[in-house]
């Protein structure tokens, strides 16, 4: 975990302050609410909730210990109001990054598992997609039925990656920032996870609000070199190599294009 210098800095310091939000057997009707409203700050990337918005059945079911906690956070995150936010205004590999943060409290590790769940959505839809993150064994072994997800990817603990560190500080800029008011629709890790880089931090106050490696990508071209991925019980014969040049901002979408080809990466370089 950060050291509670550097908490306030990095806008960690009341979730580095707070308990877990979990729901007990034995519950009141003050402890509902707190979980009801943990989960749709958590869910929501801190999004304001209107009145009419609220899922009055989930909540309803919830109250009356119907559905557990993990039950609830799947409502919320299956909703078409979470659709409206997320999904219909961006990008899948944005959409992606998204939904690790609000449902696994991290960011992506690597590219594999962007690629992991760009194969879920394309093959099995919505659904399934959202549903892979709640049922997987990390979400069962940190939140369990009956805790609310909560941010995990400023701490250093057993399982977890010292690259998802710095690239949570791009998704998270801050307790008060809520995801739509960065105004991000494309993915905000895909360098990083293509070249396998690890971007500085700045704190969520500074005057740029997501890491950069170097300079400014936008304006630059990159060069992908692809072979095509061997199927498990195909020969052994040489593979042809591709190259394919993008501009940066095309990059996520032509990655997750050659992913769907059944194309393998093998280097991203300046053109």
């Amino acid at each position: 975990m950060a050291p509670l210098t550097e908490a306030s800095r990095l806008g960690i310091r009341p979730f580095a302050d707070s308990d877990k939000v979990e729901l007990r057997f034995v519950k009141t009707a003050e402890e509902v609410r707190s979980v009801i409203w943990s989960a749709y700050r958590q869910v929501l990337g801190n999004e304001h909730l209107f009145e009419s918005e609220r899922l009055s059945s989930a909540e309803s079911l919830l109250q009356q210990a119907q559905i557990s906690v993990r039950d609830f956070v799947r409502a919320i995150a299956q909703s078409e109001l979470y659709r409206q936010k997320f999904f219909y205004s961006n990008s899948q590999v944005r959409f992606i990054e998204l939904n690790y943060k609000h449902l696994l409290g991290r960011a992506p590790y690597d590219e594999s598992e962007i690629a992991y769940h760009v194969d879920i959505y394309t093959s099995q839809g919505y659904e399934a997609e959202i549903n892979s993150y709640i049922d997987s064994v990390e979400y069962q072994q940190n939140f369990g039925d009956s805790i609310v997800p909560y941010y995990r990817g400023y701490q250093t603990t057993v399982g977890q990656k010292t690259a998802g560190f710095p690239r949570f500080f791009q998704l998270y800029r801050g307790y008060a920032n809520s995801d739509r008011a960065q105004n991000k629709s494309k993915g905000q890790l895909t360098w990083d996870l293509a070249k396998n880089l690890v971007s500085p931090i700045y704190p969520a106050d500074a005057g740029s609000l997501t890491g950069v490696s170097t300079g400014n990508r936008g304006g630059n071209t990159y060069r992908i070199r692809t072979t095509q991925a061997a199927s498990p019980n195909s020969p052994r014969i040489r593979q042809s190599i591709t190259e394919v040049v993008v501009p940066f901002d095309q990059l996520s979408n032509r990655l997750q294009q050659l992913n769907r080809q059944g194309r393998k990466v093998i280097s991203i370089a300046l053109s």
